[in-house]
């Protein structure tokens, strides 16, 4: 399966917005977006057919729980479903990898988001050793055979790494422990991963190469600018709604002759 992101490096791709991009002027479209997205969720909820699902990666501070509180805002929680995947249970290891993600797919009229996904186990178990690389490269075909099942099924697949610089997430991280509505994020990890970043960036452009098929791309966004990413992963849901262009149904009251 081609990959439309053959040869990405991290470290030449940006993570701040671009310079004609402000600050003051993306938040007003924002809105106007995110009133958008309020009237095609609710098609694609009436219609009942297809659904969507967001997955969102990146490195640990890099923004994925307040992107998901500034693109989803407003909109109906009916038919929006956020799933974090941390550690396996002792259940789920008994079970192939993407037994657990399987049942968290989108049904129809649904939007689900991912906050991390079923990448992360080919990559945070790649950087500690869980797995080699043959079994990587069986996981990458898994993955890419799974994400067309669920297109073929009326899903579509939309995938977002968030690229945030070493310095931004060194402050964020730091931020974390000395802000008290902060520090439930903190886990003793956090340091140690810092110090992961070339290993951690070593994976994820192997996600990017083997599982970034045309019809199912990766996006990589600046993420030093929580204002510019949201901002981005809005408008590209905007536009994949506008795409399918989900119709409310005839209506089933019957009137008079």
């Amino acid at each position: 399966m081609s990959s439309t992101l053959p040869d990405v490096d991290l470290t030449k791709l940006p993570t701040r917005a671009p310079k004609h991009m402000h600050k003051a002027e993306t938040k007003r479209e924002m809105r106007k977006i995110r009133e958008e997205l309020v009237e095609w969720q609710e098609r694609l909820y009436a219609e009942n057919k297809r659904s969507i699902l967001v997955v969102l990666q990146g490195m640990d501070a890099s923004g994925k729980d307040g992107l998901i509180r500034r693109v989803f805002s407003g909109i109906n929680p009916q038919g929006v479903r956020v799933y974090s995947f941390k550690e396996p249970t002792k259940e789920e290891l008994a079970h192939d990898f993407l037994w657990r993600i399987h049942q968290r797919t989108p049904g129809h009229g649904m939007v689900h988001v991912f906050n991390r996904s079923h990448y992360e186990d080919v990559l945070i178990t790649r950087v500690v050793g869980l797995i080699d690389d043959a079994t990587a490269k069986q996981r990458f075909e898994a993955i890419n055979h799974f994400e067309k099942l669920l297109q073929q099924a009326g899903t579509t697949v939309l995938k977002f790494y968030l690229n945030v610089s070493e310095k931004e997430q060194e402050e964020r991280l730091a931020d974390r422990v000395s802000n008290p509505s902060k520090q439930w994020k903190y886990e003793p990890g956090d340091d140690q991963k810092t110090k992961q970043w070339p290993e951690y960036r070593r994976v994820y452009q192997d996600v990017f190469r083997q599982c970034s098929p045309p019809t199912c791309p990766w996006h990589i966004l600046p993420a030093d600018q929580k204002w510019y990413t949201a901002y981005e992963v809005a408008r590209t849901l905007r536009d994949a709604l506008a795409e399918m262009d989900p119709a409310y149904p005839e209506s089933k009251l019957t009137r008079p002759e």
